[in-house]
């Protein structure tokens, strides 16, 4: 997996520069972006750092599957990239030790792969690792739960706060509700307590 580096003056023409002489789309890249103070006869210069999502990707697997062979798990691991994240998805006939009770080992192998890629690269990548379909189905019955609490709210007018819930399960939620009319979410809270709390809302 290869860093690369590209500097120009202003901010928008560094991302084209880069696309341009990769010969990749913006999709196709993680990036990180800062100014640098030049020196005593040059201005500040804009620095970015590019790696190509599909190697990150490769390497995030490598990580996965050296994690489970750890364990002693036999597994194949499925790899999907969509709008810059990228989502492993775990098969092995031992499951239910990879997920662990309510998930948390599935969330902290899903933790130890994304900051071994941010070690890695020193860039936020957007990673999810599921096993045999478990956060698809947690979803599922999550979404349901929250589309009829914002039910109830929209009747009662009484906000109600869910829950303290991990980050992925917030999004899940917020992204479930964005449609619902005189319905908002907001997250409140320090972690590991953070909760969504959903408001009855009627506009201005």
């Amino acid at each position: 997996m290869e860093k690369y580096k590209f500097q120009a003056k202003s901010s928008d023409e560094i991302l084209s520069k880069a696309l341009t002489e990769l010969g990749v789309k913006e999709e196709e890249i993680l990036s990180k972006m800062y100014e640098e103070k030049g020196g005593l006869f040059s201005g500040k210069k804009f620095v970015l750092e590019v790696v190509k999502i599909s190697e990150v990707a490769e390497v995030g697997k490598e990580i996965l599957s050296e994690l489970l062979a750890g364990m002693s798990i036999k597994a194949n691991v499925e790899t999907k990239i969509r709008n810059g994240a990228i989502r492993y998805e775990i098969y092995s006939d031992k499951s239910s030790i990879i997920i662990g009770k309510n998930g948390h080992i599935l969330d902290a192998i899903q933790t130890y792969v994304r900051q071994a890629l941010f070690n890695a690269i020193d860039i936020f990548v957007n990673v999810s690792v599921d096993a045999s379909g478990y956060k698809d189905k947690q979803n599922y019955f999550l979404e349901k739960k929250v589309k009829r609490i914002a039910r109830e709210v929209t009747l009662s007018k009484v906000d109600v706060t869910l829950d303290p819930m991990n980050a992925y399960d917030r999004r899940t939620v917020h992204a479930a509700l964005q449609g619902f009319k005189y319905i908002k979410t907001e997250s409140e809270g320090e972690e590991p307590n953070r909760c969504v709390v959903i408001k009855y809302y009627e506009g201005e």
